[in-house]
């Protein structure tokens, strides 16, 4: 008997990833027109972002299904194993939901975590319960400290461009158009399984200023637990700047930056040229 842990395809863990990790992915829908594509599966990163770019639509993303959670769950179970599911943040995603309702088949033998999060903030979980897995805790072990660790994640990310909240109805025309012509950079964060708008920068210098000043402001990075960077687009240039500009917070302290792009579920939204951070904070 072991431990499965199960996440969903928002947390842009790459195949390779979870094959190293022992993990299953469960893939998010990305739906362009009445095209349907499973995010990682039928469409990797690189092409979403080309069709993105050639689109005037914006993609619209399904969650996954209480009948695919279902699947999965029984095939573990069958093979003798206790699930832990980690999910994106139930107030961004229905999958959580779906999960539970899922899981109500199988008397207490899944456990469900809601991640609160989203992205590299998610992946960051998954990756402390393939570390406590390996560590040898129990299912009621990992889930009580993945519940804990949780609220001292932190995701804080650059926007390069406003189109995309535009085109999604986030925000107007008017200030879409006003923060182009002023060269506006929102920083957004992940807060209580939700996000928000930390504050906007003008150009990207002061873009990655104040996403140095943020990191600092949450207390620094626990380089003892998971970190992660991330871009979405065909390009890290935007993310490369920003590490040349960040060497006090990494240079000396960290071996090898994992870095990941962002898929579908989140880049539908921010597009391409988003930068995003994630971290456990000190305490």
């Amino acid at each position: 008997m072991s431990i499965r842990i199960i996440c969903d395809s928002a947390s842009d863990i790459t195949r390779e990833q979870a094959e190293k990790w022992g993990v299953t992915i469960l893939p998010i829908k990305t739906i362009f027109g009445d095209q349907e594509y499973l995010d990682g599966v039928t469409m990797d990163h690189k092409e979403f972002y080309e069709k993105l770019i050639e689109t005037d639509e914006l993609p619209k993303t399904s969650q996954i299904s209480p009948y695919d959670y279902e699947e999965v769950f029984k095939k573990g179970i069958e093979a003798g194993d206790t699930i832990i599911c980690i999910t994106l943040s139930s107030k961004l995603s229905g999958c959580y939901q779906s999960a539970h309702i899922a899981a109500a088949e199988f008397e207490g033998q899944v456990k469900i975590v809601d991640s609160e999060n989203v992205c590299i903030g998610e992946q960051l979980l998954v990756e402390l319960a393939v570390r406590l897995r390996k560590e040898g805790k129990n299912a009621e072990e990992i889930v009580t400290i993945l519940s804990e660790e949780k609220k001292n994640i932190r995701l804080i990310a650059l926007l390069d461009t406003l189109e995309y909240l535009k085109k999604g109805g986030r925000i107007s025309t008017t200030a879409a158009f006003a923060g182009t012509l002023l060269s506006i950079k929102p920083v957004i964060a992940i807060k209580n399984g939700e996000i928000t708008m930390l504050g906007k920068a003008r150009g990207s210098k002061n873009g990655n200023n104040m996403l140095i000043h943020m990191v600092k402001e949450e207390g620094g990075i626990n380089l003892d637990m998971p970190l992660s960077l991330a871009y979405s687009g065909l390009s890290d240039d935007i993310l490369q700047k920003y590490i040349q500009d960040s060497t006090e917070l990494y240079q000396g302290q960290v071996d090898n930056l994992p870095i990941c792009t962002i898929g579908s579920t989140i880049g539908t939204h921010v597009g391409p040229g988003a930068i995003a951070a994630a971290f456990f904070v000190n305490h």
